[in-house]
């Protein structure tokens, strides 16, 4: 809801308020493929600090991205998981996934250097 709070009237500015920086969409990455604890979110997004992942989580508990269940047991249980707002964002995440893949051929194939303007002209035409 923070996002929301910005005097902007552009829908992507928004969007990119809520998931636009690395840690969002990997943890959105990684719950897109199921419901995972807080362990496992910090083992499986490589890099991250514990600090870091509670932060990230409590700001997309709060913009609505992901529900967060506490089971009544010790030791405390919490799931997070993706909800149906957040699912619909698979088909942009999808897309990022697919554009990545295609720049990482074409940079590889470039022996590790920067593509030219043709390449990625080439590539933004498939």
């Amino acid at each position: 809801m923070r996002c929301l709070r910005k005097e902007t009237n552009c829908p992507a500015e928004i969007t990119i308020c809520l998931i636009g920086n690395k840690w969002k969409l990997l943890i959105l990455r990684e719950l897109s493929f199921g419901t995972k604890r807080f362990g496992e979110l910090l083992r499986k997004v490589v890099g991250i600090s514990q600090k870091v992942l509670t932060q990230s989580l409590r700001s997309m508990e709060e913009d609505g991205l992901i529900s967060r269940k506490v089971y009544a047991e010790v030791p405390p249980k919490v799931e997070y998981a993706m909800t149906a707002l957040a699912r619909d964002l698979g088909k942009l995440l999808d897309l990022m996934g697919d554009w990545g893949l295609k720049y990482k051929a074409l940079y590889t194939k470039k022996s590790k250097a920067a593509p030219d303007k043709d390449q990625i002209a080439a590539v933004s035409k498939d």
